[in-house]
C-alpha cells in the first residue's frame, strides 16, 4: 500500500533531483567535453552514460517497488543483500562523496564571486576560505531547522538557477552553424595540444569524458535517499524518472550545441565557469554577467541539497544499526544534528586545505564521483541477487547493466580515485565496529576478510601517493 503522508511531494523532489545534479559541473561541461572528444565522440559517451544511469534509476525504482519495507532506500538495499558491512560501505561512501562535493561547491562559489569582487578571485585564499566556512555553516543550520522545509526553499532556488541554462541553450540553437558542427564530427583531424585540445580513437576521446559525465549525474538517486520524508513512494519513483529525463535533455543540449557555435578548440581554451565565456564570445559581455550568477545561485542551491543528503545518509544508515546511534540522533524538528554537525566540521576542517593545493575543485570533486560509485554497485549488485531469487530475468538483466557499467566506470575512468577512497576506510571500520560493540553484534569472519582486502587497497594507495604515482595536489 502506498501510504500518503505529510513530507515532500513530487515537485520538490524533481527540484531536488535537478538541483543536487545541475551544480558547478554544468557550468564547466562545455570546455571539459571539448577537450577530450569531438561531437560524435562525445555524443556515443552520452549515450553510454545515459544507459547506464538509466539502469541505476531503474533498479532504484524496482526496488522500492519491490522492497518497500527497506525504508533507507539506497544503503538498505546494500544491507539486505549484503549484510551489515554492506549498508556501511554504502552509507560511508555515500556520506563522503556528499561532503566532498561542498568542497567542490565552496570552490567554484569563491571563484565565481571572485569575478566581481576580486578579493575572492581563484576561491582559494584566505578570505575564500572564510567565507565558504560561514556558507557552510549558515546551509547547517538551515537545514538543521527542518529538512522538509529547506526542501521548498531548494525548488525556489533550483527554479532562479535554470533559467540562465535555457537563455544558454536558446543562445545556441541562435548561434548554431551545421557545417561547423560536423566539420570534425569524429575527431579525426590533427587539433593544437596547446589549445587544450587531444586526438585519439573514438574509444578514447569516450573514455576522457567519463569522469566528467559521472560527476554531473550524481544526486539522480535523490528522490530514493530521501524516499522516507517522501508523501509516498510512488512519488519518489516517479520524481526519479522524470528528473533523469530532464537532466539527459540539459546536459545533452548544454555540451554538445555549442560545438555548431564555436571550433573545438575555443570551446576547449575557454576558462571556467566555461558556459559564461561560451556567451560572451557569441553575444557579448551580458552573457558572461549572466552565467556568473546563475553559477553563484546555482552553487548555493546545491550546496543547500548536498548539506541535506549527507545527514539523512547517516541518520538512516544509524537507524538500521551500521553506525553508532549518535549519528542517528534527530532534534525535535526531526532533522540529523549530531550529523549536520559533524560533517559541517569536517568540512571546515577540510576547506583549509585549500590553501595547499593548486588543483582543489577537480580534486574534490573527482574524489566525490569515485565515492560515490561504491553505493551505486550495491544496488546494481543487489537488484541481481533480488531478481534472481525471485526469477525476475529481465529486472536481472537491468541490474546486470547497472553493476556492469558501474565496474566500467572504476577502471576506466577513476581507478586512482578510488584506491583513494579506500583510505578514508581506516577510521571508517573503527566506526563500524563502535556500531557493532554498541549493538552487540559481532563482526563475521567474511567481514573481516572484506575488511582486510579494502585496508591492503588503502595501504597500497598510500604507498603510490608517497611515491608520486598518484598526485593530490
Amino acid at each position: 500500500m502506498d501510504e500518503q503522508k505529510k513530507g515532500i511531494g513530487r515537485g520538490e523532489l524533481i527540484a531536488l533531483i535537478v538541483s543536487s545534479c545541475i551544480g558547478t559541473g554544468i557550468f564547466g561541461i562545455t570546455s571539459d567535453v571539448a577537450a577530450a572528444a569531438a561531437p560524435g565522440p562525445a555524443l556515443l559517451a552520452w549515450i553510454f552514460v545515459g544507459i547506464g544511469f538509466l539502469m541505476l534509476v531503474l533498479s532504484l525504482n524496482n526496488l522500492s517497488e519491490k522492497r518497500p519495507d527497506l525504508t533507507s532506500g539506497i544503503f538498505s538495499y546494500a544491507g539486505a543483500g549484503f549484510g551489515p558491512l554492506g549498508e556501511f560501505i554504502s552509507g560511508w561512501s555515500y556520506w563522503l562523496s556528499a561532503w566532498l562535493g561542498n568542497i567542490a561547491f565552496a570552490t567554484m562559489l569563491m571563484s565565481s564571486i571572485g569575478t566581481f569582487f576580486p578579493t575572492f578571485k581563484g576561491g582559494q585564499n584566505l578570505p575564500s576560505i572564510i567565507i565558504a566556512i560561514i556558507f557552510c555553516w549558515l546551509l547547517t543550520i538551515l537545514v538543521n531547522n527542518g529538512v522538509e522545509s529547506a526542501s521548498f526553499v531548494n525548488m525556489i532556488g533550483t527554479i532562479c538557477k535554470v533559467l540562465p541554462l535555457v537563455i544558454f541553450i536558446i543562445m545556441m540553437v541562435v548561434c548554431f552553424k551545421a557545417g561547423m558542427f560536423t566539420a570534425d564530427f569524429w575527431g579525426r583531424v590533427a587539433n593544437n595540444a596547446s589549445r587544450g585540445t587531444t586526438t585519439g580513437s573514438v574509444w578514447e576521446q569516450m573514455k576522457g569524458t567519463l569522469m566528467t559525465l559521472i560527476w554531473v549525474f550524481i544526486g539522480v538517486e535523490g528522490a530514493s535517499v530521501m524516499a522516507s520524508r517522501a508523501k509516498s513512494l510512488t512519488a519518489a519513483r516517479e520524481a526519479s524518472l522524470i528528473s533523469f529525463g530532464l537532466l539527459v535533455v540539459i546536459y545533452v543540449l548544454i555540451s554538445i550545441l555549442p560545438y555548431g557555435a564555436l571550433t573545438r578548440a575555443e570551446l576547449a581554451g575557454m576558462g571556467q565557469p566555461a558556459i559564461g565565456h561560451v556567451l560572451q564570445a557569441t553575444v557579448g559581455s551580458w552573457g558572461s554577467i549572466l552565467i556568473n550568477v546563475g553559477l553563484i545561485i546555482s552553487t548555493i542551491v546545491s550546496w543547500l541539497s548536498w548539506t541535506m543528503l549527507p545527514a539523512e545518509t547517516t541518520m538512516l544508515v544509524a537507524d538500521d544499526k551500521a553506525m553508532p546511534k549518535i549519528w542517528g540522533k534527530v532534534n525535535a524538528k526531526k532533522a540529523p544534528t549530531t550529523s549536520l554537525m559533524i560533517t559541517a566540521v569536517l568540512q571546515t576542517i577540510f576547506l583549509f586545505s585549500l590553501l595547499f593545493t593548486d588543483k582543489a575543485y577537480e580534486f574534490a570533486y573527482s574524489l566525490c564521483s569515485a565515492a560515490i560509485l561504491f553505493s551505486y554497485l550495491f544496488v546494481g549488485l543487489y537488484q541481481m541477487k533480488y531478481s534472481s531469487a525471485h526469477q525476475e530475468w529481465g529486472q536481472f538483466t537491468i541490474g546486470l547493466l547497472s553493476a556492469a557499467f558501474i565496474f566500467a566506470c572504476m577502471f576506466l575512468a577513476g581507478w586512482q580515485e578510488v584506491l583513494l577512497v579506500s583510505i578514508s576506510f581506516i577510521p571508517g571500520f573503527y566506526i563500524y565496529y563502535l556500531a557493532c560493540k554498541e549493538n552487540d553484534r559481532k563482526v563475521t569472519t567474511a567481514e573481516k576478510w572484506t575488511m582486510a582486502l579494502i585496508l591492503i587497497l588503502s595501504i597500497i594507495a598510500i604507498w603510490l601517493v608517497a611515491n608520486g604515482t598518484i598526485a593530490i595536489s
